[in-house]
């Protein structure tokens, strides 16, 4: 059974003038022992990230940021990766892409971060993440990641009343009022399957923050998506929110772990 998580880890693990978290995410991965994990928000990481990749055992794939912070796919031997790189598009922060050998046939897994301040911006990105899915992602296929995008399926109205004005305004569209849940709905129209309400645990909504560490910015929110192709998601047994312990102040946000069959057959 693969293993593949997605986590957000918060300004490269450490905060500024504050506490250093890398020690509690490398706690954090070691105990879910995932084959592949898609990292965001490595700020200062572009030289740095291959020492923590060593620390858990993994190789780095980095995706860097003209704007904001870079992203990863790390993946642990024996896997073996076919080909790596970035989506060349002038994302907020990035997009990474690696293509893995698997029994099921080639794995690609992005890992992105969306934008965080607008809507209209989100949406391009999704667009141009589904593009890249079409290109390059093949029948089995993951987008990983902080897509700062609330879930088209629920009602937010409740969770965004109790947000500091600024942050409210995030999540929603220019009228002010409506919810703007367009760039996880571009990605669902373009044929991928959200895979909690598919295959998540018992744990209402899936939230992925805030955790125990902060985030004034959140109000019991699922902003941390995996996303698959059809023929992937099929082969998809289990989908959790990885809490308690060490994932309770490693970061912001708690990763989201998904087990997936890609035996031959």
């Amino acid at each position: 059974m693969l293993r593949v998580m997605t986590w957000n880890i918060r300004t490269g693990g450490r905060d500024g003038g504050g506490a250093d978290r890398r020690d509690r995410i490398v706690s954090v991965v070691t105990a879910q022992r995932p084959d592949v994990l898609a990292l965001q928000e490595l700020r200062g990481m572009d030289a740095t990230l291959g020492g923590l990749a060593d620390r858990l055992g993994m190789e780095a794939h980095l995706a860097r940021s003209c704007f904001g912070q870079p992203v990863a796919v790390l993946v642990r031997p024996p896997l073996r990766v076919l080909r790596a790189g970035r989506v060349r598009r002038p994302f907020h922060h990035a997009a990474a892409r690696a293509q893995i050998a698997t029994g099921a046939g080639p794995l690609t897994v992005f890992s992105t971060h969306l934008n965080p301040y607008s809507g209209g911006r989100r949406r391009m990105e999704a667009d141009w993440l589904a593009a890249a899915l079409r290109r390059t992602g093949g029948a089995l296929a993951l987008l990983a990641g902080d897509l700062n995008t609330l879930e088209p399926t629920a009602d937010h109205t409740a969770r965004l009343a109790g947000l500091a004005t600024p942050y409210r305004r995030r999540h929603l569209r220019r009228d002010g009022r409506t919810v703007d849940t367009r760039a996880v709905a571009r990605l669902l129209d373009a044929g991928l399957v959200d895979l909690w309400p598919r295959s998540g645990g018992d744990e209402p909504g899936g939230l992925t923050v805030p955790t125990r560490h902060g985030g004034a910015e959140f109000a019991g929110m699922r902003l941390d998506y995996l996303l698959a192709t059809p023929a992937l998601a099929d082969r998809v047994r289990a989908v959790r929110v990885v809490r308690d312990g060490d994932a309770d102040s490693a970061s912001d946000h708690y990763p989201v772990l998904a087990e997936v069959d890609l035996t031959a057959g």
